[in-house]
C-alpha cells in the first residue's frame, strides 16, 4: 500500500498515519494478518519521528484495527470466527451443519423432518431486495446514490436490524459494521469501498496551491477529505471545508479553482464550477452489488 506524508500544522502526522492505514484496511488494501513496516522502518522511509509512528500504531491498536504482537510486531487484526468464513469455508460449514444437527437430536426432531426443512430452505426464493443497514442517515444518502447511478439499482436503507424480517433481504453493509452484524447472527455482505491510491487518483497531478473547496452533508467525508488531500501535498490553507446542510455553504463557489465532494452534494452544485465527485465505493463493489441484484430480482 502507497502511503502519502507531509509536514502540516493542521493535520497531524499521526492522523495522517491513522487514517490512511485504518482507509487501506477497509479497502482490504491491507489483509487480515499482514505484518505493518516497523515504527524504526516506516519512520526511516518516511523521515518521521518513531514516537509518532508508535503513537499512531498505538491508537489503531486501541481501535481495533490493527493488533501489536509482542516481539514480532504490528499486524493488521485477523478476522473473529465470525468473520471467518472466505478463509475455510468447508471446515466452517461442516461445523454449523454439525451444531444443526446436535440442536435438532436435543430437541427431538428426526432426521426425516430434518431434511424436509432443509431442502425447503435451500429451494427458497432468493432475497427479492437489497437492505443497506447503516445508521449514519448521511453515509447511507450517499452509498444509495453511487449504487443508483453507477448502476441503476434501488437500495433500501434501515437503521439497525432489530425486530426487522429479514428473510427476503440481502443485507449489505460497511466494512467496520459487518463484524458486529455477523457476531449478531445475520449474513452480511461487506460493501466494498474505493482504496487511498483510486481515491487520489483524481488529484493528482493538481496545482498543490489550487483554492480547493470540500464540501459534504457527511461530516466524517469533510474529515478524510481534508486528511487524504493534505497527506498527498494540498496547502491546508487552500482547503475550504463548507456543510453541505448550511444554507450559505454553497454560496461563492465560484472562486474555487476546484470543488471536492461526494456524489449527492455534487447534484446541488451550481453551474460553472468545477467539480470533483469522490466515488465512495469501489468499481469491483458495484459489480459485485450488481451481481447480487439479478439473484435478488
Amino acid at each position: 500500500m502507497r502511503l502519502w506524508f507531509v509536514h502540516s500544522e493542521e493535520v497531524s502526522l499521526q492522523d495522517q498515519i491513522v487514517t490512511q492505514i485504518s482507509l487501506g484496511i477497509l479497502t482490504q488494501e491491507l489483509a487480515p494478518g499482514e505484518r505493518l513496516p516497523s515504527v524504526r522502518e516506516l519512520a526511516r522511509r518516511f523521515k518521521l519521528h518513531p514516537n509518532t509512528v508508535s503513537l499512531a500504531y498505538r491508537r489503531l491498536d486501541a481501535e481495533g484495527w490493527v493488533e501489536a504482537r509482542r516481539g514480532s510486531g504490528v499486524y493488521v487484526r485477523t478476522p473473529d470466527a465470525g468473520r471467518s468464513v472466505q478463509a475455510v469455508p468447508g471446515e466452517w460449514l461442516d461445523r454449523q451443519i454439525a451444531s444443526l444437527v446436535e440442536s435438532a437430536k436435543a430437541l427431538g426432531v428426526d432426521a426425516g423432518e430434518l431434511r424436509d426443512r432443509f431442502l425447503r430452505t435451500l429451494d427458497a426464493r432468493p432475497a427479492s431486495r437489497l437492505v443497506l443497514v447503516e445508521a449514519d442517515a448521511d453515509l447511507a444518502r450517499i452509498v444509495v446514490q453511487e449504487v443508483r447511478e453507477g448502476i441503476g439499482i434501488a437500495v433500501e436503507v434501515w437503521d439497525s436490524v432489530s425486530g426487522r424480517e429479514v428473510k427476503d433481504a440481502r443485507l449489505l453493509a460497511m466494512p467496520s459494521k459487518v463484524e458486529g452484524l455477523r457476531a449478531q447472527g445475520f449474513a452480511v455482505q461487506a460493501v466494498r469501498v474505493r482504496g487511498v491510491a483510486d481515491s487520489l487518483a483524481a488529484f493528482v497531478p493538481f496545482p498543490r496551491t489550487a483554492l480547493v473547496g470540500v464540501v459534504s452533508g457527511w461530516p466524517r467525508f469533510l474529515e478524510l477529505a481534508r486528511t487524504m488531500l493534505v497527506s498527498a501535498g494540498f496547502d491546508a490553507d487552500a482547503l475550504v471545508l463548507r456543510d453541505a446542510r448550511s444554507l450559505t455553504a454553497l454560496d461563492s463557489l465560484q472562486g474555487f479553482d476546484a470543488v471536492v465532494c461526494d456524489v449527492v452534494t455534487a447534484r446541488t452544485l451550481p453551474k460553472g464550477v468545477r467539480v470533483i465527485c469522490f466515488q465512495l465505493l469501489a468499481d469491483e463493489g458495484l459489480d459485485e452489488l450488481s451481481q447480487l441484484s439479478a439473484g435478488a430480482a
